[in-house]
């Protein structure tokens, strides 16, 4: 019987041993994190943390929601109830975890951060606890000290427009930290027209952009502004939280006309949402294209299911789900109307729901270019697909329908420091995927291809993808 997180934890075979410690190491293979939701600011000030609830529990709704799930009082959740109060009652469901990702990823963290061989469990808690905070203590154990013993080379971090990227700047001044921090362009706010704070929202975009934004072209003026602003500091990525990848035809009198009925403060129609998406995701799409920037595209959610919850805790709390619809037709006209007009950019599409993988799969294929490898991605196995059942079927759908060799790897969209082990998680599913294929017959075991491949999906193939640089 094997041992519980061994050496060859999730690899089956001696192929995929010999691969994963060869070629995938984590040691060996440092990380791009090109998606993660990491506040910079605790990275510019090197944040020294208290316990391990402020380090592993403050911000991770994906262990609030399983200790919800467990009858777990809020109290000791997001709630006042004390830290290791806290800490102990999220022990006390670990046992019950098996087959959730959770259970893979917390030991993974307790081992490789901490050097904790012991299962967590409520006859555990105390003791791990309180081995876990001495170690803390050291001041090696800071927010920028996890990065360095993670081996992260890269790390794009989740930015607003309105951001004035001061951290980043003084990141990138900062010789004595050797990890790259740049920032990414999320601008959802400026697509929200449904929320009641969206003409206020317009208001400070037009003071951070120096722009009035008294029209469409405005509006698309101090967004471009503002892009270059990001793109001046190193960003070369957006990113785009949508409902749906839904897509209905928009001329600017008609962009102009819903832009002007709700900076009126006039309710807009769902209609009138989906056209100015698609309107302004083209415009957007174009400005990315001609700054080489890559866009994401995330869809298939849906937020914040809980009025009572949303109303007591506010977004990104462990409410939300999947959207139970494909979107194959709609995304294939919005990436054709970007294609169209000459301004399709390199694109990562992720779909939360697993019904969409062979779909977007099928898609990379439509929109291909001479000369870059890949240009539309399927972003890998996103935030409810992220287990190992989820990255599997992943990767097959890849493999089977485009170019597994193609593939930019793993990301951790997290706010966690110690998220950095989803990269080892993913690699050696991925190491024990292709040494199967390989141990059966259905893959020549010729290295020079194996080596190219494994080491391109871990690091490469983002590297160039994004046009980083890294060495």
């Amino acid at each position: 019987m094997r041992q519980f997180l061994d050496e060859d934890f999730m690899l089956s075979n001696k192929t995929a041993s010999r691969l994963y410690h060869a070629y995938a190491d984590v040691k060996k293979v440092p990380i791009i994190d090109y998606h993660c939701h990491i506040p910079v600011e605790e990275i510019w000030e090197d944040k020294k943390f208290r316990n391990m609830t402020e380090l592993w529990l403050s911000a991770d709704h994906y262990k609030w929601r399983q200790m919800r799930v467990c009858g777990i009082p809020e109290k000791y959740i997001t709630g006042d109830g004390s830290d290791y109060e806290k800490f102990e009652a999220f022990a006390s469901i670990m046992p019950k975890l098996l087959g959730n990702p959770l259970y893979h990823w917390s030991h993974l963290e307790l081992k490789r951060y901490f050097g904790i061989k012991e299962t967590l469990g409520p006859d555990t808690a105390e003791e791990i606890w309180n081995r876990c905070n001495e170690i803390l203590s050291d001041s090696s154990f800071s927010a920028r000290g996890l990065i360095k013993r993670s081996n992260v080379a890269l790390i794009c971090t989740t930015d607003d427009p309105l951001d004035d990227l001061h951290c980043h700047e003084k990141l990138a001044e900062d010789t004595t930290f050797d990890t790259v921090v740049l920032p990414a362009f999320r601008p959802d706010e400026v697509l929200a027209l449904y929320k009641h704070s969206w003409n206020s929202y317009i208001d400070k975009l037009a003071a951070a952009a120096e722009v009035e934004i008294d029209s469409i072209d405005a509006l698309l003026e101090a967004l471009e502004k503002r892009i270059d602003y990001f793109v001046a500091r190193g960003c070369k990525v957006s990113d785009h939280g949508l409902f749906d990848a839904r897509f209905e035809a928009c001329t600017q009198a008609e962009a102009e006309a819903i832009f002007q009925k709700c900076r009126r403060g006039e309710n807009a129609t769902v209609m009138d949402c989906k056209q100015f998406d698609s309107y302004m995701l083209i415009k957007l799409a174009k400005m990315y294209h001609d700054r080489d920037m890559v866009m994401q595209l995330h869809f298939g959610v849906v937020r914040d299911t809980n009025t009572m919850a949303f109303m007591k805790m506010g977004i990104n709390t462990g409410f939300d789900s999947m959207h139970n619809e494909t979107y194959t037709r709609p995304l294939l006209k919005l990436l054709d109307a970007m294609n169209v007009g000459e301004g399709l950019p390199k694109t990562i599409l992720y779909s939360l729901n697993p019904i969409d993988n062979a779909a977007i799969d099928c898609v990379i294929g439509c929109f291909a270019e001479e000369g870059i490898k890949g240009k539309i991605q399927h972003g890998s196995a996103w935030w409810f697909n992220d287990h190992m059942e989820g990255m599997e079927s992943q990767l097959k759908s890849y493999a089977a329908l485009s170019t597994l060799g193609n593939h930019i790897g793993m990301l951790t969209d997290s706010r966690s420091l110690l998220s950095y082990t989803r990269h080892e998680y993913f690699r050696r599913i991925l190491c024990n995927y292709i040494g199967s294929y390989v141990e059966n017959g259905m893959y020549p075991e010729e290295d020079r291809y194996l080596e190219e491949m494994i080491r391109g999906i871990s690091f490469e193939n983002a590297n160039t993808y994004f046009g980083f640089g890294l060495e």
